[in-house]
Order: C-alpha cells, then structure tokens, then sequence
C-alpha cells in the first residue's frame, strides 16, 4: 500500500512538471513572437537591398489600409500584409495618404512609401497618365 501511494506521488509530481514546463515552453514561445514581430515593425526593411524594382500601383479612395497591404504584397512591395497594417497604423503619414498612381520600389521601407503617398500631388498624378 505504501509503495503505490510512493510511486502515485512521484507520478503526479512528474506530470506537473511536464505541465509546467509545456506552460513555459508555450509562454517563451509566445514572447519570442511578440518580440520579432515588434522588432520588424520598428526596424523596417524593405523587401530587396540595394536598386529594388520599380512597381506601380493604383491606391483608390474607396481602399482600406488591409486591401492596400494586400496589394503591395500582390506587387511584390512588402512581405507580410499585418506587418504592413502595424506598420501603416504607427506611421505618421498614415492620415494624409492620399489616393493615385504610384511608383514604388521593392528597396523602399513601408515608411518611404507612405512618405511618398501622403506627399503626392495631383499634378504628379497627372504626369504619370
């Protein structure tokens, strides 16, 4: 009888740190997502070093900031489209962006886009038909 509640007690103390290692494994791993992924957000790269490639996109008013990461990641611009919302969401153009043609380049950080389409004119616009 005593031997059963010896090995009862060493298997249930087994099984709890197991349970708690798995609880740790999952919370390192957790933290460890969070903190890439908000390294990215603030230290922008862009998708190609050095000359990039030149892609022009049509950004519409009607456009959500989702269909506009969806769209440059279609063209090739950015890599990730939550990244780009963080990314869209913190910057300080986000208010002025305004709708129209656009050329871009894969060497460009998401901050140098919006830095460009937030200073856009319609003249430019204009020139680019």
């Amino acid at each position: 009888m005593e031997t059963n509640h010896i090995v009862s007690a060493v298997f249930g103390t087994v099984l709890k740190i197991i349970f708690a290692m798995v609880i740790v494994a999952f919370v390192f791993r957790g933290a460890m997502a969070g903190y890439e992924f908000g390294y990215r957000v603030f230290k922008q790269q862009p998708v190609a070093l050095g000359e990039g490639r030149a892609v022009t996109v049509k950004v519409t008013e009607d456009m959500s900031p989702k269909q506009m990461g969806e769209l440059f990641k279609k063209n090739g611009l950015v890599n990730d489209t939550t990244l780009f919302l963080a990314q869209y969401y913190l910057s300080e153009f986000r208010e002025n962006v305004k709708p129209g043609t656009y050329e871009l380049s894969t060497s460009m950080t998401v901050e140098e886009m919006m830095e460009i389409m937030a200073t856009h004119t319609e003249e430019e616009d204009g020139e680019s038909k």
